[in-house]
């Protein structure tokens, strides 16, 4: 960690018990870093997140507009506004994703259609550049599972596309959004196989036994995406202190636009 003299826990929502962090709670502990994880989907409460050294926030079935049946997300869009725009760390993994476009005043929406697999990930050329996605490959094999999408806020720089989806990943000052999964592996990804509605997005991808199929794949590559999943988050993590804070500057993405 960067700052070893700040022994403020990370903040984690989470928005259903099957997405947890997964590897990036691996790095995020052996940083000596303590997660406080707040369940929005059984009713916790949000806190204040400037009892936080930054924020992580996961997956979820649902999408940034479903107040309606989730309350709750009114609540974190302001929340994530909020601490962003303050200059908090954030980290937001495909709902998390969204989130962060939506509360900085981005168009979330639906998709084409459902990218769900195995699929390359293509780096944007602003990426070499970055401090977090710099020296990835250019192009990489990972996990999708999402239907939304959104427009990238303004501000933002565009780090990654996929073949189908034009936004896959973005960075805003000191806050990421990362559409796509390298954080998880075969046998996590089995417990989304049984919610309803995630079930509901396998029975329209192609030939029989889709899960069956769908995991072996990410089986194929889980190792090698769970080490890079753990490089990047690190390399976040190490951005939270104060040289982080002069390189993730406003002036310092400014700098590196061109999207």
């Amino acid at each position: 960690m960067s700052d070893p003299g700040d022994r403020r826990p990370m903040l984690v929502l989470e928005h259903i018990g099957c997405e947890s962090p997964a590897a990036y709670e691996d790095e995020l502990r052996a940083h000596g870093v303590a997660p406080r994880r707040v369940r929005l989907h059984e009713g916790e409460e949000l806190p204040d997140w400037r009892e936080h050294q930054g924020i992580v926030a996961m997956g979820g079935p649902m999408g940034v507009h479903d107040e309606e049946q989730h309350p709750w997300l009114a609540a974190e869009k302001r929340l994530i506004g909020e601490a962003v725009r303050a200059g908090t760390p954030y980290w937001g993994v495909c709902l998390g994703a969204q989130l962060l476009a939506a509360s900085l005043g981005a168009r979330v929406s639906a998709g084409p259609a459902p990218e769900v697999g195995v699929f390359p990930v293509a780096l944007t050329p602003p990426a070499a550049r970055d401090p977090v996605f710099g020296d990835l490959p250019d192009s990489f094999p990972a996990f999708h599972w999402h239907g939304d999408t959104y427009e990238l806020p303004d501000g933002a720089v565009g780090l990654a596309r996929s073949e189908r989806y034009e936004q896959q990943a973005f960075v805003f000052q000191r806050a990421y959004a990362i559409q796509f999964h390298l954080e998880v592996d075969a046998a996590l990804v089995a417990q989304w196989c049984e919610v309803p509605a995630y079930a509901n997005d396998l029975r329209k991808l192609p030939g029989e036994g889709p899960a069956g199929a769908l995991l072996e794949a990410l089986a194929a590559i889980e190792s090698e995406a769970m080490a890079r999943a753990r490089t990047i988050f690190g390399r976040w993590l190490m951005s939270t202190g104060d040289e982080g804070r002069k390189a993730m500057s406003p002036r310092h993405t400014a700098g590196r636009a061109g999207r």
